[in-house]
């Protein structure tokens, strides 16, 4: 991975935003950086995979605390608000990460092809924290190196990208994304509630009528929402205004 790190490096230290978030003209594919800790800042995480390179940061949720190092990798399988903050991070030693964008239909065209036999695979927070395996870097490292190429990104990039779902699906920190594109799953369902409530938050919220369309009773309905949020729909709809 050193190698990997010393490209990033290089690309985000000549990005036009250097010190925070570039774009690497991939789709879907972020680079992070920062020299110094920061604040405790909240924000949403949308579905996405961030591959901690060097430094690391804290994610703060309502009931958890998550610690994100080198070498890990946080998999965000819902719309999640969250407080984060940079622990560890230099002018000589930043904070890097690269942040990849994750697409439900890619994931759910991998699942039909790998098969849906995890079916009894309990509730998962929709954040989950990892190590790195090997294959996950590599296929990192191999779509980061098509910037700047635009026939091979045009071509290869979205192959690259698919592997990259397929290894997190595989991952043992990927159980959030298997139970989301699971067909008529909890997880989905949920889904379309978190879709519901952010579409209009100026709005009373309606714990039943989310059930109902969740085709759910209300008691498990609330159940699965905490269990994938962290908190109940109405913290949920608090936290996001």
């Amino acid at each position: 991975m050193i190698d990997l790190i010393s490209r990033v490096r290089r690309f985000a230290d000549l990005s036009p935003s250097a010190g925070g978030v570039s774009p690497t003209g991939i789709d879907g594919l972020v680079v992070a950086q920062s020299r110094s800790p920061t604040r405790l800042d909240a924000t949403v995480y949308h579905p996405v995979v961030c591959l901690i390179l060097q430094g690391a940061k804290d994610l703060v949720l309502t009931e958890r605390r998550i610690v994100c190092q080198q070498g890990q990798s946080v998999i965000v399988s819902h719309d999640t608000p969250v407080a984060s903050r940079i622990t560890e991070a230099s002018h000589d030693v930043p904070y890097l990460a690269m942040i990849l964008r994750l697409d439900p239909a890619v994931l759910r065209s991998l699942l039909d092809d790998l098969g849906d036999a995890d079916t009894d695979e309990p509730a998962s927070p929709s954040i989950q924290v990892g190590q790195s395996d090997a294959d996950l870097i590599d296929a990192m490292s191999r779509l980061f190196s098509l910037r700047g190429r635009p026939r091979d990104s045009a071509t290869l990039a979205p192959l690259v990208s698919r592997e990259i779902h397929y290894r997190l699906l595989e991952a043992e920190h990927g159980a959030s994304l298997r139970r989301l594109v699971r067909r008529n799953g909890q997880a989905a369902r949920i889904s379309t509630a978190i879709a519901a409530i952010r579409n209009d938050l100026s709005e009373p919220l309606s714990v039943p009528e989310l059930a109902r369309q969740a085709s759910m009773s209300a008691s498990t309905f609330h159940q699965h929402f905490k269990a994938i949020t962290e908190t109940t729909p109405l913290q949920y709809q608090k936290q996001l205004r």
